[in-house]
């Protein structure tokens, strides 16, 4: 997981760097998160419809926006890699067995960007910075801190994303044979994970990428959900980056909050 002062520099491409939602309604999920991890807000482009950047402490932190009324698509929190070149990107994407799905395309001069997926349907984004370079802040209470594929196996699609990306796969190391979980390298640095949960995949959800929000007290957060009209799909337990609660927010996107462990690097 990334520390505060790295978040406000352009990030190498493989590199996650930014989360956003689309939801039905804006302003009920705004308020969700604001209680939850005090973010404020302010306008962003709005070339696809409304659309708000969640601030903490003033520096952009996630995404939000409103899909249009007949639109019933899946809530869900997106994971976007940086590069260089998006269409460029998006060839290999293709290329590789994935589908690009909306893109390449301008947000208002403020970068270039595509939604794609993998071979296996996990969807992700691909953002080229121009003015945005994504999240500039990280590694405090309320902030993406971490994503992880979550997907049936990690051979396939690890690497597909080592082609895409450049990433080096390092297997976690284990006394449980039926552990299946690679982190994502860039010049030996953890980016993101890929975890192999086979039978395990939730039927509803089917492969996707987990954003990971750190929080002081993981327990107190999952109770704040429950209280605040979301849901506690996994209840606070020890993990490997730290104790962690997997939640939802009201209209259902899920995502982790993480309470780090001392000396964590991730």
């Amino acid at each position: 997981m990334t520390e505060a002062p790295e978040a406000a520099r352009r990030r190498p491409p493989g590199t996650p760097c930014w989360s956003s939602l689309m939801v039905h309604g804006l302003g009920t999920t705004e308020a969700f998160y604001t209680d939850l991890f005090g973010w404020e807000y302010e306008p962003g482009p709005q070339p696809f419809g409304p659309y708000v950047r969640a601030l903490l402490d003033g520096h952009e932190v996630t995404g939000i926006g409103e899909m249009p009324p007949d639109r019933l698509l899946p809530v869900a929190w997106t994971t976007y890699f940086a590069t260089d070149d998006a269409d460029s990107t998006a060839e290999t994407i293709r290329s590789c067995g994935g589908t690009v799905a909306v893109g390449p395309l301008d947000a208002g001069g403020e970068g270039r960007v595509a939604i794609c997926s993998d071979p296996l349907g996990a969807i992700f984004g691909i953002w080229q910075a121009e003015e945005h370079i994504g999240t500039r802040l990280s590694g405090v209470p309320g902030t993406p801190v971490w994503s992880e594929l979550v997907t049936q196996d990690t051979s396939t699609v690890g690497k597909f994303y080592a082609h895409v990306f450049g990433h080096e796969a390092e297997t976690h190391a284990t006394a449980a044979a039926d552990f299946d979980y690679v982190t994502l390298l860039l010049d030996g640095r953890p980016v993101a994970a890929v975890h192999g949960v086979g039978r395990s995949l939730p039927h509803d959800r089917g492969p996707h990428w987990m954003t990971y929000f750190q929080v002081e007290d993981a327990d107190m957060a999952a109770a704040r959900v429950h209280r605040l009209g979301g849901r506690v799909v996994q209840p606070p337990r020890e993990g490997l980056t730290g104790r962690v609660a997997t939640v939802t927010d009201p209209e259902g996107a899920v995502f982790t909050v993480v309470e780090r462990r001392p000396g964590n690097g991730r």
